[in-house]
């Protein structure tokens, strides 16, 4: 069995080392905070000092972390990945991030003889702690074949799109979609309240018609409470919304509810809650409705 290393353990890091540890995978974990990698003390987990530490005792490099600049510090920077990883060693990214600059990862490992596969995952934070998440995945098929045993652990679907960047050109899509949905899903439950329905009643009877979503099913009791409590943080959709409309500027798409999401989300994350969990667009809707002071 393979020696994991996972760089990065926030909200979704930390619950896919969790998730390898239980399938069996020794496991070597590094976090910028480490007081979050001492949380994952148990048998067969090594705690390291430096990402080209972790790397240069394992075999498979998982990274769960924030952005580019992040996935790029920690396979490049000073005590980064690279400079600690033997050839033959495999990068799993799980990253959001831009596909161009996954390509360009690539290649700079692949000049030390390092694999690397893009693997984005979508879910959630349920997804994450259940081993759920959907993966999507860009890289040769061979990588991607090396990185199934890992990514099985982790998640319920696998699905190799193409080349490096393949991934991450999939996990645009699936947030262009969820901007959409999370946008319909608010505007709908507004409206319920604005005509007077009983709120709870409409989810359930349109949970089982054509309007049904994750969303509706996961999500509508904190747009209806108001309440956002950590799952997907705005300022991260933000991000990955930017992802999505360069590339559709790139390839001559036109995202016209993306573009909307993204300009409520600017305007979340201006008013304090880029912590938030996503799904308080509804707290946008709400407040042009009337519904909140």
């Amino acid at each position: 069995m393979e020696r994991i290393g996972v760089v990065g353990l926030g909200t979704m890091g930390g619950a896919m080392a969790a998730n390898l540890v239980r399938a069996g995978f020794p496991v070597t974990a590094w976090n910028r905070t480490g007081a979050r990698a001492t949380e994952l003390d148990a048998p067969g987990v090594t705690v390291a000092t430096s990402p080209a530490v972790l790397a240069a005792g394992v075999d498979v490099v998982l990274v769960c972390v924030s952005d580019t600049p992040d996935v790029e510090a920690v396979l490049f920077g000073t005590d980064g990945v690279a400079s600690g990883a033997a050839p033959g060693t495999l990068v799993i990214d799980c990253s959001t991030i831009d596909p161009t600059a996954s390509r360009g990862f690539a290649a700079r490992l692949a000049a030390q003889g390092i694999g690397f596969v893009d693997a984005p995952v979508t879910g959630g934070s349920e997804g994450a702690r259940n081993a759920t998440l959907a993966i999507l995945v860009g890289g040769e098929p061979a990588q991607v074949e090396r990185a199934r045993p890992v990514l099985a652990a982790i998640g319920r679907t696998i699905t190799h799109f193409g080349p490096v960047g393949a991934g991450q050109a999939a996990k645009a899509v699936n947030q262009v979609i969820l901007a959409g949905t999370y946008l319909g899903v608010a505007e709908g439950l507004v409206l319920a309240l604005k005509a007077g329905l009983d709120p709870e009643q409409v989810v359930a009877a349109l949970s089982t018609g054509a309007a049904q979503s994750w969303v509706l099913a996961n999500r509508s009791g904190r747009m209806l409470a108001n309440e956002y409590p950590l799952g997907f943080r705005v300022a991260l959709h933000l991000k990955d919304l930017g992802i999505a409309l360069s590339m559709a500027r790139e390839t001559g798409a036109a995202l016209p509810v993306a573009a909307l999401a993204a300009q409520l989300e600017a305007g979340l994350v201006a008013q304090g809650h880029a912590d938030d969990d996503m799904s308080a667009l509804a707290r946008t809707i709400r407040l042009l409705s009337g519904l909140d002071g």
